[in-house]
């Protein structure tokens, strides 16, 4: 079968073809550029917990060395600190230590340039991989069996693929080829940048500073830690302020670095400067046939915090298992690539509509009120929510009205995940006796059904393999009408003894039963690939005569 066409090179378009080779099937990436990564230090992401697993799964390895993770996140406004979150470097929970408990799960910060290096180093070691350079896709051209792409040069060639993504960006070429819409608005926020190194207060945090009270700092400075002591550092600028000078910059730069430090700019080392410019943009479709988009294709957004890729991430980390379970079944269901659209749009119109509401109040309108009331206060914990991936600025994607979503059954029970929400990252045994987190055993393309057994952990794995509900659970995942892997866990949250829980391959809870259910159990899985049971391979309509429109 031909490879899958992956258009453009960043790092959304790398990390396709590593989840998709993961799962055995080959990409072809044609990346516009000469395929080296110039270095930007003052071009950083944020990858939440999950996310930032997700890219180690696939083989970077840059961040370990070349990305941090905050130990604390700091609020404060005017001269007071108002807010303090200690940030949890494991697995992470989701209240403050202020309430007595571990803090959020601590974000991931790194250059862009440093992962998208580590992602090309690791498509290196991967066969199924092909990354063609100096390829720029001028022609997309479908039919009923597949896709073929032309690029241009002195050799101009066509390729021929199943299916073709296209990851080239903002200005999308693939997406004005389809004639899709990109609607939004433009320069929402700017921010004057800098990465430079020197030694603040707060090593390891990150600060959130609101109204600081020196002159010429703008109402919001933001100041996130990287590696070797070096800072990203955001200062908001006014919506149609004058172009930001070299002095200027200095002198912004020197003043803040003096309000921080008790009124003496300590030494600093300038690295790279630059200036942030965030527009809010959603594609009208994500899916035309056999072509997709992803990434900033599909949307543009990051008023809080630098969270597109991460969202761009989340793209590739929904539609790869869909691709692959495609790509080697010819009877999937065509619910199951029509899934991502809705989910992905739905969630990011969703980030898009709150920032839309919120900035204005934040700004000095009323919009904020929507959300929140409590005047200032309020304001800041709204936006460390945001950054930190909570709240209505920064929430974790759920998909509750997925097309893959399962009926209602007489054994579902509520677990401390809502249907469609991201599973807590719990310790999980398999049943060859490995004992791992759960996230190391997601985009591999299988479902997991997770056996919540408490006294698990103290018993000889050849005792409880054999005892009590495991046999019969071990016999319904085996007749599945999808690929899945059966793992036991001592605890989740929420969840009773003996729940059993169905976890797609992205991470997302389908559903849970108090006990083992055999036959609700099949028709969950079968639900989450799409209902392919109800479509005969030979009757199953060929992508070509399919299209989705999101409104």
């Amino acid at each position: 079968m031909d490879p899958v066409i992956i258009v453009g090179a960043g790092p959304v378009g790398l990390a396709l073809s590593l989840a998709l080779a993961a799962q055995d099937v080959p990409s072809v990436v044609l990346d516009e550029s000469p395929g080296k990564e110039e270095p930007r230090p003052a071009r950083t992401v944020v990858l939440r917990a999950d996310m930032a697993a997700l890219v180690e799964r696939l083989g970077c390895a840059t961040l370990r060395d070349e990305g941090v993770r905050w130990v604390g996140w700091r609020a404060m406004r005017r001269r007071q600190q108002t807010r303090h979150v200690p940030l949890d470097l494991g697995s992470g929970g989701d209240a403050d230590a202020e309430d007595g408990h571990a803090g959020p799960a601590a974000p991931l910060h790194i250059p862009q340039h440093a992962l998208a290096r580590g992602l090309r180093d690791a498509i290196a070691r991967r066969p199924l991989i092909t990354l063609v350079t100096d390829s720029r896709v001028d022609t997309v051209e479908q039919d009923p069996h597949g896709v073929s792409a032309h690029t241009r040069g002195p050799d101009g060639t066509w390729w021929r693929g199943s299916h073709l993504i296209g990851c080239d960006g903002a200005r999308s070429t693939v997406r004005k080829l389809l004639g899709v819409r990109f609607p939004g608005r433009t320069a929402v926020e700017r921010h004057a940048v800098a990465a430079l190194r020197t030694e603040l207060p707060w090593a390891g945090e990150a600060l959130l500073h609101r109204q600081p009270p020196w002159r010429g700092s703008g109402d919001e400075i933001a100041a996130r830690p990287l590696p070797d002591g070096v800072w990203r550092i955001d200062w908001l600028l006014p919506p149609r302020g004058d172009l930001v000078t070299p002095d200027a910059l200095v002198t912004r730069i020197r003043d803040t670095l003096a309000g921080w430090c008790e009124g003496v700019t300590p030494p600093y080392e300038l690295i790279d400067t630059g200036v942030h410019t965030v527009h809010h943009r959603l594609a009208r479709r994500w899916r035309v046939d056999r072509v997709f988009l992803a990434g900033d294709a599909a949307h543009l957004l990051g008023a809080v915090g630098t969270q597109g890729l991460d969202e761009g991430l989340r793209d590739v980390d929904n539609l790869a298992w869909k691709l692959a379970y495609a790509w080697h079944h010819r009877d999937a269901s065509p619910a199951l690539l029509d899934s991502y659209q809705s989910e992905r749009r739905a969630a990011v119109a969703g980030l898009l509509r709150a920032a839309d509401q919120v900035l204005p109040g934040l700004r000095g309108g009323k919009g904020l009120r929507t959300y929140l009331s409590g005047g200032g206060r309020g304001h800041d914990i709204l936006l460390t929510d945001g950054h930190l991936g909570r709240g209505p600025l920064g929430a974790l994607p759920a998909y509750p009205h997925s097309p893959l979503a399962p009926e209602p059954s007489e054994g579902r029970i509520p677990v401390g995940t809502p249907d469609g929400g991201p599973v807590e990252d719990v310790r999980v045994t398999a049943p060859d006796g490995t004992t791992v987190r759960l996230r190391d055993r997601l985009g591999q393309g299988r479902l997991l059904v997770l056996l919540v057994a408490p006294g698990t952990g103290v018993w000889d794995r050849r005792h409880w393999m054999s005892a009590g509900v495991m046999p019969r659970l071990a016999e319904a995942v085996e007749a599945l009408p999808a690929p899945a892997e059966l793992l036991v866990t001592e605890a989740y949250p929420g969840a009773p003894a003996h729940a059993v829980l169905l976890v797609r391959p992205d991470g997302h809870l389908a559903a849970a039963f108090a006990g083992v259910r055999p036959e609700e159990l099949h028709a969950a899985a079968d639900a989450v690939r799409g209902g392919a049971e109800a479509v005969a391979a030979e009757d199953a309509p060929s992508d070509s005569d399919r299209t989705a429109d999101v409104n």
